[in-house]
């Protein structure tokens, strides 16, 4: 089977290329900077394209027997449309070429909800705070490709992970049709998903959320070692040192962990703009 990555060159595009070529399928690893893909492969073809080139995707899109996004971009508080274009734009050449089956990425965020296992941290702090302000944008354009998907004539399935860490293998991830009440994803478990559904039609015409319950960091844990991997990864820092915050693969401010030892710091920035929110709260 042809499988073609729009989005391959992320932290879940790159593992997802790597599943599928184990799996013995074809891949084509559809990314703008081909120069920097690290797989190589004989099954492998790196596509330059840009997902909001019509007839880059176009192209990029013949001969696929399935289509994969794990699109991404970083939060902003301008106007986001990467995910309802670029997929728009997908679909588009998916219908002129014949290709049905698509699954995309979208968040657990789309349709914020309690979480059981989240906790009031979770539920009454980070996902009001992340969604209203710095995320704002970023959902909205996810909830538009969500209606676009939906709207299609695609053998379509719409994948919402949860909050985003690296584990060192694919675990027995849980699939449950829209919401989960667990807080985490693998990045493994979500690319194993993306995976799975290419040639399951369980959840076709449907928002499947995939959550990862085995070696799961905690909250606080994945706030400090996975949100703030920016720093560590580059070994700088765009502010002098301090870590810089992730939320759900996304760029969104510093950590202030380290200039205060055991006083844990939760600080929010947009860079274009006035939000600067502070959380904080002593370890016991």
């Amino acid at each position: 089977m042809r499988i073609v990555i729009f989005g391959a060159n992320g932290a879940t595009g790159r593992l997802l290329t790597g599943q599928a070529l184990a799996a013995g399928h074809d891949v084509a690893a559809v990314t703008r900077r081909p120069a920097d893909f690290p797989i190589t492969h004989e099954r492998l073809s790196v596509v330059a394209a840009d997902v909001l080139d019509e007839r880059a995707v176009e192209s990029a899109v013949e001969a696929a027997d399935v289509v994969l996004s794990t699109l991404g971009t970083p939060f902003t508080r301008k106007e986001i449309n990467i995910y309802s274009v670029g997929v728009g734009n997908i679909a588009q050449a998916m219908s002129q070429h014949g290709v049905k089956r698509l699954v995309v990425v979208s968040s657990s965020a789309t349709e914020p909800h309690h979480h059981a296992a989240g906790g009031f941290l979770m539920n009454h702090v980070i996902q009001p705070l992340v969604t209203a302000t710095i995320g704002k944008t970023t959902y909205a354009d996810m909830r538009r490709m969500e209606e676009l998907v939906r709207a299609s004539d695609l053998e379509w399935t719409i994948v919402r992970p949860s909050g985003l860490f690296d584990a060192s293998s694919v675990t027995s991830y849980e699939l449950r049709e829209d919401q989960a009440p667990g807080i985490f994803t693998s990045r493994a478990d979500l690319a194993a998903c993306l995976l799975e559904q290419a040639t399951d039609g369980r959840f076709v015409h449907k928002a499947v959320a995939v959550t990862t319950s085995e070696g799961v960091p905690t909250l606080l844990h994945m706030l400090r070692q996975e949100a703030f991997k920016g720093s560590r990864q580059t070994g700088k820092s765009d502010s002098g040192g301090v870590g810089q915050l992730h939320w759900h693969g996304r760029h969104i401010g510093s950590d202030p962990w380290a200039a205060h030892g055991s006083e844990f710091q939760l600080r929010t920035a947009v860079t274009t703009g006035a939000i600067q929110v502070v959380v904080a709260m002593r370890p016991t």
